[in-house]
């Protein structure tokens, strides 16, 4: 990696969570490549969130970025801590002067069919990946409000992590996406209530092979190198830089060498209008689903079976 004396994200800061390994890492070169100083985050948990490595990925990376000429420090604490989040976001400021972005990517896994899933697992899941979400955005858009009504000019970045589980589904992962879904919402509400201090907030939906994702892929693909973690690392670094700064409340797919836009919940054009304006009656909501349904047909599983 050769870091550019002078780059697009020079004098930025970013925070990225989880960015000891996989996709997170990519992101911490990344970004550190083109400029930016890091504060690498990464309890170094195992991908369920209980043991693991403790201080050593966070160190690793900041090793590999130090070593390449770039700017870094590393951070363990839980995305899930409330005073965790706090002292992250404290120490950019106090090691670099400033915090201009974060990366939302810290996740675990604990995968489950609904009816077997446990409360202590529903709640771990939603913890580091929603609440985790939430408290890094909650604490760094703190920071800049309060600098934006001293009159300071913003000009800061939020990208968070969704995957294809929480924009379509996928069997045995409710709460992972469940939590991912929800993450896609607060980064449209973000952006809405953000815009005004000069704080833009997208979010990318990176496809690779992590130890989160690793089950879902078997044989060929899992040597991919379409299915590299840091295939998704220079678009979260363009998403940090001043040129994208009029992009803001979207969902970037990121599969292989392929960009696209995702669109949210929409309204399929087809309208079934009760008769004469009156309300809707029990007695015709069937053929009107059907028929809304038959003009639509996609994601219908079927009837269910019967006993």
């Amino acid at each position: 990696m050769n870091r550019p004396e002078t780059g697009p994200l020079s004098g930025r800061v970013v925070l990225v969570t989880g960015g000891g390994r996989g996709i997170g890492r990519g992101h911490c070169l990344a970004l550190s490549a083109q400029g930016a100083s890091v504060i690498v985050n990464d309890p170094g948990v195992s991908r369920d969130g209980t043991a693991g490595d403790g201080a050593g990925p966070a160190a690793d990376v900041v090793a590999e970025i130090e070593a390449a000429g770039g700017k870094a420090v590393a951070h363990t604490g839980s995305v899930a801590s409330w005073d965790d989040v706090a002292d992250m976001i404290n120490t950019a400021i106090e090691t670099f002067g400033t915090l201009t972005g974060v990366v939302n990517n810290a996740g675990i896994v604990r995968d489950a069919m609904v009816a077997n899933a446990t409360e202590a697992d529903w709640d771990a899941v939603i913890a580091v990946h929603l609440k985790g979400t939430f408290a890094v955005t909650r604490h760094a858009c703190q920071y800049w409000r309060a600098q934006a009504k001293a009159g300071n000019q913003i000009d800061a970045r939020i990208v968070n992590t969704v995957s294809g589980a929480g924009l379509w589904g996928n069997v045995g992962q409710s709460a992972y996406g469940a939590a991912k879904a929800a993450i896609a919402n607060l980064t449209v509400v973000t952006a809405m209530e953000m815009r005004r201090y000069g704080v833009a907030v997208n979010a990318i939906s990176p496809l690779a092979v992590t130890r989160i994702s690793e089950d879902f892929f078997s044989g060929e693909k899992a040597d991919d190198p379409a299915l590299d973690p840091a295939r998704s690392s220079d678009v979260v670094a363009w998403l940090q830089s001043p040129e994208s700064s009029w992009l803001t409340g979207q969902i970037l797919r990121v599969n292989g060498h392929t960009l696209s836009r995702i669109e949210g919940f929409s309204e399929a054009p087809a309208r079934y209008h009760a008769k004469d304006g009156a309300s809707l009656q029990f007695s015709e909501i069937g053929q009107a689903v059907s028929w809304l349904y038959s003009t639509s047909p996609r994601g219908l599983a079927g009837p269910l079976p019967t006993a």
